[in-house]
């Protein structure tokens, strides 16, 4: 996902309480700093303010960060020289959307019947070795292709 130019990240969207990858190829990957640090927080007040030191790479400069429920994610970038690329002063700004409850798998704790499940599945399995063996040897046994094998003695 580019949302903006020089910065991908590797997920269509920004979803809350999610990690996220992002790859930076903007001013200072393109001067050749050695290092570059993803300076980030949350919200319009920048909440939770973080740095984190990028990994250089043939892509860009990587790194990975843990979102929160907040509505937006604000990032710039510094080198180790103190240059900054903060989308001459804008800051780059991205959404985070929340996390769709619908399509969240909660896990019931009670079982009602554990017992019945087993049951059923050592029938289901009982069942299909039965009639698997009607549908080899049967058909032998009428033809009267079916010999049983003997021990050779010797």
């Amino acid at each position: 996902m580019e949302l903006v130019k020089n910065i991908f990240f590797n997920t269509d969207k920004l979803i809350g309480n999610n990690t996220v990858k992002i790859s930076y190829t903007g001013k200072l990957f393109q001067d050749e700093s050695e290092e570059v640090f993803a300076h980030y927080g949350f919200g319009n007040n920048w909440d939770n303010l973080n740095e984190i030191k990028m990994e250089k790479t043939e892509l860009g400069f990587q790194a990975e960060i843990e979102l929160n429920s907040s509505d937006t994610l604000n990032l710039c970038f510094r080198n180790s020289n103190n240059e900054w690329d903060n989308n001459d002063g804008q800051n780059y700004i991205f959404p985070i959307e929340k996390p769709e409850m619908s399509l969240v798998v909660t896990e019931d704790k009670k079982i009602s019947a554990p017992r019945k499940l087993r049951k059923t599945y050592l029938w289901s399995k009982k069942i299909r070795l039965a009639v698997y063996k009607i549908i080899t040897y049967l058909p032998k046994i009428i033809s009267g292709n079916y010999k049983r094998k003997i021990k050779n003695e010797e």
